[in-house]
């Protein structure tokens, strides 16, 4: 059952709000809401960025590294070499963390070869089939002018793919993929929200607004703790004095009144900045337990430097989240690669054709010279004992070393 155009543009207009809050946390131009009543007026202008929910996303994309398909019967590995496939994988992960969804839009250049471009989950929506993970009907924009406005957008669906340009159909591609040309590349999906999830929580973005509060409120309280405020008593109301440089000297000179008193001088206490250090503290564990991260991740040094073993048990849970990233990305970089081999032989696959290629990837924590070392006696005492157990794809798993020889 299809939707139609106007539904899905509707659809996109509901997501749109969303992601777009997504990436100004990814960016670093969100900004504290206003705390009415507290800050002083002239201390509103200041504004602080925070990049700690940035961290959340490229700490887990830098770890997602694609290496290749195998049992590749169809040779789409060489469709996406030919499509810039370090950028295309690199682009399409990092989207797909922020905005929980990215898309992949297939289309042919001038030799009919099929082509990518990631589409962030601002500009593309659709509805998925829940078997395959594919879209049965897609929309997307291509192009926005200067003020956001839409200028070329297309509607997907199974076997052809219409062109609009500002809201009138230009042109249409008819193709041989039985599903739309538009693959959603899934962040954690599940039953209940199968476009999946942000890696950027909504208690990511609320520790972020108390860290950026905490961040103005110290900044208000630096002034008092660079200059403490002092009291004189007892002064004559006729006196002049420059406060200003009573408050720069390093010297006061005050004479007895005309009584024979003399004013007496005070200071309050000043103002300690380490409660906001702490509370800032408090607030980078509950965001590192959000995510997966240390506290060294986000500035606070706890340690000295670990070694590589060390560095992989800190983050157990963060290997853990990178793994099941790797299968669910795998899931919709093998659909594209189905539907661009479609395209490309003008042939109409069966899905199941494909059941056997699967997709693999460089280890998420890549070993040290003496990881190695260890490793390289563990793969010599299985193979002696299993000859064969561990070959070429199989240490290139675990190292990310290429080999130099054949197989």
């Amino acid at each position: 059952m299809a939707y139609g155009l106007e539904y899905l543009r509707k659809k996109l207009a509901t997501k749109q709000t969303r992601v777009n809050l997504r990436y100004n946390y990814y960016d670093m131009k969100n900004r504290a809401k206003e705390v009415k009543g507290i800050i002083p007026d002239n201390f509103k202008w200041l504004s602080h960025s925070l990049g700690w929910c940035a961290k959340a996303v490229d700490s887990l994309a830098d770890r997602i590294v694609f290496d290749a398909f195998q049992h590749d019967d169809f040779q789409i590995n060489e469709i996406f070499k030919l499509n810039n496939r370090d950028i295309l994988f690199s682009s399409a992960v990092l989207d797909a963390l922020v905005a929980s969804c990215s898309f992949i839009y297939i289309g042919k250049n001038a030799d009919s070869y099929p082509t990518f471009q990631v589409i962030d989950g601002g500009n593309a929506t659709g509805t998925i089939d829940p078997v395959t993970n594919l879209l049965t009907e897609g929309y997307a924009v291509l192009e926005r002018d200067e003020n956001d406005k839409i200028i070329r957008d297309a509607y997907f669906l199974p076997f052809q793919t219409e062109y609009y340009a500002s809201g009138k159909l230009t042109d249409f591609l008819t193709h041989d993929a039985p599903y739309a040309l538009l693959v959603p590349i899934i962040n954690r999906p599940d039953a209940k929200r199968p476009f999946g999830h942000s890696r950027i929580s909504r208690s990511c973005m609320d520790i972020t607004q108390m860290v950026l509060r905490t961040m103005l409120r110290a900044e208000v309280s630096s002034e008092f703790y660079s200059f403490p405020q002092k009291y004189i008593l007892g002064l004559d109301s006729d006196a002049e004095w420059n406060k200003r440089a009573a408050v720069m000297s390093d010297f006061l000179n005050f004479g007895k009144g005309e009584d024979g008193d003399k004013p007496t001088l005070g200071q309050f206490t000043q103002t300690s900045m380490t409660p906001y250090t702490e509370y800032m503290r408090m607030l980078a564990s509950l965001f590192a337990g959000e995510t997966s991260l240390t506290l060294d991740d986000l500035g606070f040094v706890t340690s000295n430097p670990s070694s590589e073993e060390a560095i992989k048990a800190s983050h157990e849970n963060l290997k853990l989240t990178a793994r099941n990233a790797q299968r669910t990305f795998g899931t919709g970089f093998l659909n594209a690669g189905y539907l661009a081999a479609c395209l490309r032989d003008n042939q109409t696959y069966d899905r199941y054709a494909f059941a056997d290629t699967s997709a693999s990837w460089l280890p998420v924590f890549e070993p040290d010279a003496a990881a190695l070392g260890v490793l390289g006696d563990a793969v010599y005492k299985i193979n002696e004992a299993s000859p064969g157990f561990l070959g070429r794809q199989n240490l290139k798993r675990l190292t990310g070393l290429e080999s130099d020889t054949d197989e």
